[in-house]
């Protein structure tokens, strides 16, 4: 009997951790979302430049669409 109260403690105590780490961790979609776009930005930083004029308006696309998400997150933590 006691190992199942034990086992049911620590599978409480696992469930609230997780509950308290997804509620604390802010936006983990935005910042994954965030961490490819950064991702794909040095990608496009490492292609060669010719392209007619592409490869550098999708880098700043990829700059606008960085602070756009780091905008949300900021609006998100503030509301």
């Amino acid at each position: 009997m006691k190992r199942i109260y034990f086992a049911a403690f620590f599978a409480l105590l696992f469930v609230l951790a997780f509950a308290i780490g997804c509620a604390s961790s802010g936006q983990p979609h935005m910042a994954a979302a965030r961490d490819q776009l950064v991702a794909a930005r040095s990608d496009l930083q490492a292609a060669t430049s010719d392209k007619g004029g592409h490869r550098e308006r999708a880098i700043a696309l990829i700059d606008d669409a960085i602070a756009q998400v780091d905008r949300g997150m900021e609006f998100a933590r503030t509301h």
